[in-house]
This record gives C-alpha cells, structure tokens and sequence, in this order.
C-alpha cells in the first residue's frame, strides 16, 4: 500500500526464467507491493513454472508481443496505482519508492534510462542506444508538446488506474513501440506526466528487442514512424 492505494505491478514474461522469481520477489520486498502480475507470453522455457513459485498472479498471454503482454498485464491488475517494469534484472524494486514519490502530483511517472550515472557497468545501453533513445524521445517531446523526455523505450512507468482508463482501449501496438505508444496517448489525454531517472542495471539472458544494432535501428525507425503517424493523425485509429 502507499498512502492507503494499493500498488500493482506488471511483468511481461517471454523466455526470463533466470531471473523472474528473484525479480518478483526483489518488488514484493519492498513492502509497499501489494500484487504483482506476471504475464507469461507464450515463454518457451520454465517461465511460467518460476513464476508459479511465487505469490505473483501469473497470467498467460498468447498474442505474441511486447505490447501485447503489457496491455493484457494492465487489464488484470486491481490496485489504484500501477507500475510497469521488467524481469529481467534490469531495474531495481527499490526503484518503485521514486515513481510513487512523484504520484501525489502526476498521474503518469515516466522512467528515463539514459542518465549516466544511473546507468550500471555492462548494462545494456551504450551510446548508440542511448543517444537513439534520447533523439526519438525528443522528437515525442516536441510533436507531441510533451514534458523533458530523455527515453523512449524504458518499461518501467507508472499510471493512477483513473488515467489508464482513459487510454486502456486505445492501444494499437501489440509490439515493441508500445512505450512511446502508451507515453503519446498519455499527452493526448491530458494526462499529467513527468519523466524521472531509474537505475538501469545489467540484464540476466539476451534482450529479445535490441539485442544487435540492426535490431535497434530498425525499432526507432518504427518509433518514429509511430511519433509522426500520431502526429499526421494516421495512427491510434480502430
């Protein structure tokens, strides 16, 4: 609980048996983690038996995707505030304390991975990554008259359960440009929203998004599109 609103978590699960218990169980530590659910999208591995080893609710999802998994994670959840993050190591329960510091006076606590000195030894953000995250983040920022926004692809995010229903049936990204999706519908709905730096450690297994550079490359050439689509009014339309 925090200040008397109870606190859900979402994980989206493809193939993290290495770490997904420890990451459950690092949220829940925090003592103000009240649900975590973990949605397993169709994991090729023992995803869903670590999960099962824990007090998380484990949810299978089987359209393929990062957004997909994501949206599906949202839906389930019962708590007033929501928090968004990976398990995967990469960020830190201790984290959470920041987002809900910041949720007294936003509805949305976007997470920015692209201040130095948050960013750990070997974690995966080196500087095409960064500087990529920080020009399409920008580019957001002004086409969409959005606050300072460093980071277009970070998971880890909050939103009050009044703000995502607003924006819940508005998705159209089942993919990996969900986040900047999910951040331009946010400025679209007035939702009031601040970009705040997380801790960004180094990952346990391979990133299934931007594992090589051409990955990468081509995910922020689908970012942009998407940034401008919204923009030109050809995108979010169902």
């Amino acid at each position: 609980m925090w200040n008397k609103k109870k606190v859900s978590v979402v994980f989206p699960a493809y193939n993290e048996e290495k770490y997904i218990k420890t990451a459950i169980e690092d949220f829940f530590s925090t003592g103000v983690v009240d649900e975590i659910i973990a949605v397993d999208n169709k994991s090729k591995d023992n995803t869903a038996r670590e999960i099962k080893k824990t007090k998380a609710v484990y949810v299978l999802e089987k359209t393929q995707g990062y957004g997909a998994a994501l949206q599906r994670g949202l839906k389930e959840t019962t708590g007033n505030i929501i928090i968004m993050a990976e398990p995967d190591g990469t960020f830190l329960g201790k984290d959470v304390f920041k987002l809900l510091d910041y949720c007294d006076d936003f509805d949305v606590v976007l997470g920015t991975r692209t201040s130095k000195s948050l960013i750990w030894e070997n974690a995966k953000m080196n500087w095409f990554l960064r500087i990529g995250n920080v020009v399409v983040a920008k580019l957001l920022e002004y086409l969409h008259n959005g606050p300072c926004l460093t980071d277009v692809g970070c998971t880890m995010k909050l939103i009050k359960k009044n703000a995502l229903k607003k924006i819940i049936e508005k998705f159209t990204v089942n993919g990996s440009s969900f986040s900047p999706e999910f951040m331009i519908l946010c400025l679209k709905n007035k939702l009031e929203t601040v970009e705040i730096p997380v801790n960004y450690a180094q990952r346990v297994g391979e990133s299934k998004i931007t594992s090589n550079f051409w990955k990468s490359f081509k995910l922020g050439i689908v970012m942009i599109n998407l940034i401008i689509g919204y923009k030109l009014g050809y995108k979010g339309k169902k």
